[in-house]
């Protein structure tokens, strides 16, 4: 064969091959039906833990690790298997290495318990072949090393040399959030002059479909509204303002009990790639409560940090572990900032992964970072005070108050029972966890006093 034919050959070989199917990279992000021609940065890699041996000599408990590796960088990290019904009964521990240092971090727990979080039980999302086990996730920041050592817990008194098990098909997942959305201010209270009062009048109240994204349509929300620019936040509403929200919103006339709506960042403004979750949305019939969950990813993130942290829990919840969306229908900085959560629209009885067993007729609200010995800040109490007044005198529950909610399934309460809750919950009301934190959750009943004053109880 002459060169030229050679030359040829290979060209139309070359040819032919682009337009045969390939199979995307571990962690690609590939766009669903009707999404952006080209989604937001972020990726997600998956390593596989190795399976080492046991200790025969001393508890016996199997284990399984990686050893340091260089890898592209990461901010998130956590630990996922195939059996979503299997438990990690043991320890996990991770240490990093800053991009641009030589130095590694100290050796980090990652909490190990994460199923608590999650779709009830039977329902389609919960069901998915798709859901997978997996520790809660951990913020490392800007990472571009990793090691990681995975201990179950030894057998208490067995003298044989049989080892606990660990969940199959482990994996290590290392999450990029990709950088923030542009513009994003650094500080994402600053582009918001009434973010100090959130009561402030809000000069856009006059239209009455700035107050709710999905107000045109209720069946759409976030960047999928019909005919309108999805804003980066909504602003703070007077309680007339809200009352209007709240009558435009649902077609009935607001009770007597309606707070101000606090400044909400929405999806587009913390980057929320919308071409990764479920295209549809999922809502449940009301809201009669709200739960309160600490994310358990640490507390050493920046609040400029916070947007990149909640789309790795995303990125996290939808490409690891198997669910439609992110699971929390709220998320609250450490600074008071509010997020929206899950897609929908933040007025719309969203249904969430947030508790298992109860995410129907409530909302799910997490603040970011973990508070098992330690206090959260003054901030954040205020904003979870005046966020669950707003939104639970959307449908007049009383933040002070009770309601009774059924069970759908969990550790502490077998479906289908009837079980009376605090209208403003913690997670723990209705799992076994120690999620939102013992901090936390000591300050639930100042939340809920709080709440009702500022409905005017």
């Amino acid at each position: 064969m002459t060169a030229s034919a050679l030359s040829a050959s290979i060209a139309v070989a070359c040819a032919a091959a682009l337009t045969l199917p390939f199979a995307a990279p571990a962690g690609a992000t590939t766009p669903r039906a009707g999404s952006p021609a080209t989604p937001f940065p972020g990726s997600t890699q998956s390593l596989r833990l190795n399976q080492l041996s046991a200790d025969r000599s001393t508890d016996h408990s199997a284990a399984a690790g990686l050893s340091r590796r260089k890898v592209k960088p990461f901010s998130l990290v956590g630990v996922v298997w195939n059996d979503k019904k299997a438990h990690l009964d043991g320890t996990v521990q991770v240490r990093t290495r800053p991009v641009g240092s030589a130095a590694w971090t100290g050796w980090q727990s990652v909490e190990t318990r994460n199923d608590d979080h999650a779709p009830d039980p039977g329902t389609a999302e919960a069901e998915s072949s798709a859901v997978r086990g997996s520790t809660a996730p951990l913020w490392v920041g800007d990472s571009d090393a990793v090691q990681v050592r995975v201990r179950a817990k030894a057998p208490t008194g067995s003298t044989r040399a049989a080892a606990a098990s660990l969940p199959k098909g482990l994996r290590l997942d290392l999450v990029d959030p990709g950088p923030d959305p542009d513009p994003q201010p650094s500080d994402p209270t600053a582009a918001d002059p009434t973010a100090a009062d959130p009561t402030a009048a809000d000069p856009t109240a006059a239209d009455p479909t700035t107050a709710d994204p999905t107000a045109a349509d209720p069946n759409t929300g976030g960047s999928e509204s019909a005919g309108q620019a999805e804003p980066t936040e909504l602003p703070a509403l007077s309680k007339d303002a809200t009352v209007a929200e709240l009558e435009q919103s649902t077609g009935t006339k607001a009770g007597p009990y309606v707070a101000p709506r606090p400044r909400i960042v929405t999806r587009k403004g913390w980057g929320a790639d919308e071409s990764v979750r479920e295209p549809a949305f999922l809502y449940t019939d009301t809201v009669k409560a709200a739960f309160v969950h600490h994310t358990a990813t640490g507390n050493n993130y920046t609040c400029a940090e916070a947007p990149s942290l909640l789309r790795g829990i995303y990125r996290y919840h939808v490409k690891s572990l198997g669910w439609r969306d992110i699971g929390y229908n709220f998320v609250i900085d450490k600074c008071g900032t509010i997020y929206e959560g899950r897609a929908g629209g933040v007025t719309k009885p969203v249904q969430g992964a947030h508790t298992l067993g109860f995410n129907s007729d409530s909302t799910g609200v997490a603040v970011l970072g973990t508070f098992t010995s330690t206090n959260p800040p003054a901030a954040v109490i205020t904003a979870l005070s005046r966020f669950s007044a707003w939104k639970l005198g959307l449908t007049g529950a009383d933040p002070a108050g009770k309601t009774t909610l059924v069970s759908g399934g969990g550790n502490r309460y077998q479906e289908g029972t009837d079980v009376t809750l605090n209208v403003i919950s913690g997670h723990r009301d209705g799992f076994s966890t120690e999620c939102p934190g013992a901090r936390l959750y000591a300050k639930l009943g100042a939340i809920r006093s709080a709440a009702a004053r500022d409905q005017g109880r």
